[in-house]
């Protein structure tokens, strides 16, 4: 046997090797393996049993092969994951379902949580199939696995393992509390011992759970999606345009509700050297002291100098009145004196941004 053949004949030991690990069962001589389950405790009669604690009691729900012994399925049981945004889970049981509250106002959680099952199932490759639309329940048809044994070109199938799932939707009367519940209908797997259609308890609810936490990070993946497309519309929308107030003067146009906009503004001011030192929240006037900022050398190299607007260091007034849902905002001098129309736009690549958020929010 040359050296290149022994080497080979090691890897393919080592692969065999690690391949017959079963992670099921306990590996290594722990005593409980070799454990008995205790007999319950005989009570004579005239007496009263002891009161039994449930706290450190090994439920076999799952583990049907009980709680004790060398044969027992050592894997915890899989959790739920709620990571989606107000996704939860209810009570404490085995059962692989959660539910999603409304976090969308304009969409229907509903038709949005079936099309994360949906997209989920296409990226996949599998297709799902209506069994009752009344009653919200679908199935997908088969994923199927292959396991492989052997190694490069001397691949051989092991076994084959095919699964299909129900998904059932529980909608609150109200509308705005959606479930999911998934559950494994059918089941069949092939290997060198023959075929089974069954799977064992805690198999199936290891894979039923498996399956609704891709579902609940589709979910998560949508709403990260809406709120990036959001922000990109944000973004290029403009938010702040030049018009007139009320009383015909010239004014930035804010789309932006009154009060929301008041509540912003002392923001707009802190980052573009405004000073408020008086403020009338009836009539919504801010007073307020301009200093122009100085930008050191030290800001430009960094990048950290902010736009400065260009107005002359006095006081002004920022009035605020509604318009439809939008503000007007006009700006006066210490003199009572409108802001003219050709120093609004001059000023207005800094104010858009300003009086828009985009840097704040």
């Amino acid at each position: 046997m040359n050296r290149n053949t022994f080497y080979f004949s090691l890897l393919s030991l080592a692969v065999a090797g690690c391949s017959s690990i079963n992670n099921k069962q306990a590996s290594g001589g722990f005593d409980y393996a070799n454990q008995k389950e205790a007999k319950h405790l005989t009570i004579p009669s005239g007496l009263s049993a002891p009161e039994k604690k449930q706290t450190y009691a090994i439920s076999d729900d799952i583990n049907h092969q009980g709680p004790i012994g060398k044969n027992v399925d050592i894997r915890a049981p899989s959790l739920v994951l709620p990571i989606a945004a107000s996704s939860r889970i209810e009570g404490d049981n085995n059962q692989a379902k959660i539910w999603f509250d409304q976090v969308l106002e304009n969409t229907d959680l509903h038709s949005f949580i079936y099309q994360a099952v949906e997209e989920q199932l296409k990226s996949d490759g599998v297709a799902i199939d209506v069994i009752d639309a009344e009653n919200k329940i679908f199935e997908s048809q088969w994923y199927n696995r292959e396991k492989e044994s052997g190694f490069w070109l001397f691949k051989d199938v092991e076994s084959t393992e095919s699964l299909r799932f129900r998904y059932q939707f529980e909608t609150k009367p109200h509308g705005r509390s959606v479930a999911v519940i998934v559950s494994l209908v059918d089941y069949m797997k092939t290997d060198e011992s023959g075929g089974v259609k069954e799977m064992n308890q805690l198999d199936k609810q290891r894979a039923e759970m498996a399956m609704l936490n891709e579902i609940v990070a589709q979910v998560d993946f949508k709403y990260r999606k809406h709120l990036q497309e959001n922000r990109l519309l944000r973004a290029s929308q403009k938010l702040v345009t030049i018009g007139q107030n009320k009383l015909e003067e010239p004014a930035y146009i804010v789309e932006m509700e009154l009060d929301l906009l008041w509540s912003n503004m002392p923001l707009f001011f802190e980052d573009h050297g405004f000073k408020v030192s008086d403020l009338n929240e009836t009539k919504k006037i801010y007073y307020v002291d301009f200093v122009k900022p100085d930008i050191s050398l030290w800001d430009k190299i960094w990048g950290d100098e902010l736009p400065v607007i260009e107005l002359i260091d006095q006081r002004y007034q920022f009035v605020l009145s509604p318009k439809d849902k939008q503000t007007t905002v006009t700006i006066y001098d210490a003199d009572g004196n409108v802001i003219p129309l050709d120093k609004l736009e001059l000023i207005f690549p800094v104010m858009e941004s300003g009086l828009s958020f985009r840097n704040t929010f």
